[in-house]
């Protein structure tokens, strides 16, 4: 599973876990982890409908970020995403995902993507 919780931090990787050392560790320079503060995460929810997010599964930001990469993807402002994601953030209904970058989440309704555009 590529999630780790760390004390208050969760960890996520596109490392599977045979790829990571022996002792479970991560280098986030090296594989690109992202983390994800577990506090910040329990009190984020989404500006629009106060609906808790949760992370983005690996999969989900690849597909995004090939749409990126396609200039196919348009943000809820109607900007056209030039940007690749480092993770993102899943509203509960699955709508709706708030791009990470840099490790900081974009809680911005216009900087939203809508899931169905995929």
């Amino acid at each position: 599973m590529p999630y780790q919780r760390r004390g208050t931090l969760i960890v996520y990787s596109a490392l599977s876990p045979a790829a990571q050392s022996a002792s479970g560790e991560v280098n986030a320079k090296q594989d690109g982890a992202r983390m994800i503060d577990r506090e910040l995460l329990d009190i984020l929810v989404c500006p629009e409908t106060k609906q808790p997010v949760s992370v983005a599964e690996p999969a989900l930001v690849e597909r995004v970020n090939a749409a990126i990469e396609r200039g196919t993807l348009t943000n809820r402002g109607g900007e056209v995403v030039k940007e690749d994601l480092d993770g993102g953030l899943v509203r509960e209904d699955g709508k709706l995902l708030y791009p990470i970058r840099e490790d900081i989440p974009i809680m911005l309704i216009d900087e939203a993507i809508l899931l169905e555009d995929l």
